[in-house]
């Protein structure tokens, strides 16, 4: 049995009886997979770009999440590819200043699952994977057409993890919602007709369909 890491050893001393770590004690793949295991499950950003040569790339990405309505601002990452290279998605966006980030449902899940695998610059994941697209409105990057809900996006804010990983913000400028999902009077997603996956790890997804309501949150009595 090996050695236990000495914040472990230090957090069972004092009866923590919880493992911990600080960031530096860890390899990138290391905290990668701590932090992927269990802030879950998280959206998946299925973004479209287009290459130099007009081959629409769609590869997906979990690390994303939307952080603002006014202006609608998401943000998603990217950390270079196997080669060490920027992945095809962040040289399009940087090219472009477009993208449109899509979302996928159950009946897309294996397509978009497996458009995370390792394509040529030259092989499109739609084309390949038999996707349909339909353009957009204020992007030249097409959306995918089967998508759920789509969001054009312009490049707000790019940061640079120390050359390695890149930090996307885009904001929506055009949303496309699947007809049926959505009833314009209230506002509000038809719930029980839309079956989101989330991303777990590794190869592992989540349907979302097992969910709780609670009634409105009181507050503290009195206040």
């Amino acid at each position: 049995m090996g050695v236990p890491p000495p914040d472990i050893e230090i957090a069972v001393k004092h009866g923590m009886q919880k493992m911990q770590y600080t960031p530096d004690s860890l390899t990138p793949r290391e905290r990668y997979k701590l932090l992927a295991g269990f802030v879950l499950p998280r959206p998946i950003a299925w973004v479209t770009t287009v290459g130099p040569t007009g081959v629409v790339n769609a590869a997906p990405f979990s690390f994303f999440n939307v952080f603002s309505e006014d202006p609608p601002l998401c943000m998603f990452s990217a950390n270079p590819g196997p080669d060490g290279l920027l992945k095809d998605t962040v040289v399009n966006i940087q090219r472009t200043g477009e993208f449109v980030v899509n979302l996928a449902d159950e009946p897309l899940a294996r397509a978009m699952h497996d458009s995370s695998g390792d394509f040529p610059p030259d092989i499109g994941e739609p084309d390949y994977l038999g996707l349909k697209l339909a353009p957009s409105t204020k992007v030249a990057v097409p959306r995918l057409a089967d998508a759920p809900w789509a969001m054009e996006c312009k490049i707000w804010k790019t940061i640079d993890m120390d050359g390695g990983r890149q930090l996307i913000m885009g904001e929506g400028i055009n949303f496309y919602i699947r007809d049926e999902l959505w009833d314009a009077t209230s506002m509000r997603v038809h719930m029980e007709r839309y079956h989101p996956v989330g991303r777990m790890f590794a190869d592992r997804y989540c349907r979302t369909d097992d969910r709780i309501v609670f009634p409105p949150a009181e507050g503290a009595a009195g206040a």
